[in-house]
């Protein structure tokens, strides 16, 4: 075969080739990765919307898997409690109640931090009370002075695993109580 021939052969076979292999290369990364939105309705605890709201926002900015959006009617419920301990009721996929409980905002502990850590629990986080300020999900163990109601990187991307393949849309309710 001439060097004309063997050109031809490669240009045929380059075209074939090309779009199969950008189908491979492009195909899986370019696939959208998959929103869970998750509604939540704060009527049960009118004198910290503003606060619940924040802590939502805090949890938006920090992952893109799951989108917390108000509406009455929503997944999770929260309410304000007067004694006990703030805490969740919740299966860990975006459902379940949260009580806010007003004598630990009275005691100095941030409305915020608790909403925005409350939530955590409700995307699949455990309590690490040991933890430093900087975590959310080290609840009221560094303190009252601690007012950091934003999730750290770690937190987020194990939010993020977990709701990567629409996590809460796929798991069978089975509900937890955990406490701030």
């Amino acid at each position: 075969m001439n060097g004309r021939g063997i050109g031809r052969v490669l240009a045929v076979a380059l075209a074939v080739a090309a779009p199969l292999g950008a189908g491979l290369i492009a195909g899986p990364a370019a696939q959208a990765a998959q929103v869970t939105t998750i509604y939540y309705t704060s009527s049960g605890a009118p004198d910290y919307v503003a606060q619940i709201d924040q802590g939502a926002a805090n949890w938006n900015a920090a992952v893109s898997d799951i989108k917390l959006v108000k509406r009455s009617g929503g997944t999770v419920v929260f309410h304000e409690t007067h004694s006990g301990g703030s805490y969740t009721n919740t299966n860990g996929h975006g459902r379940g109640d949260i009580y806010l409980d007003t004598s630990q905002v009275a005691e100095g502990n941030d409305p915020t931090r608790i909403a925005a850590h409350e939530v955590g629990h409700n995307l699949g986080l455990p309590d690490h009370y040991t933890g430093p300020c900087s975590e959310l999900m080290s609840g009221h163990g560094p303190g009252i002075s601690c007012k950091n109601a934003k999730p750290d990187a770690r937190e987020s991307a194990k939010v993020q695993a977990n709701f990567a393949n629409g996590f809460a849309a796929t798991q069978a309710a089975e509900f937890h109580v955990v406490v701030y």
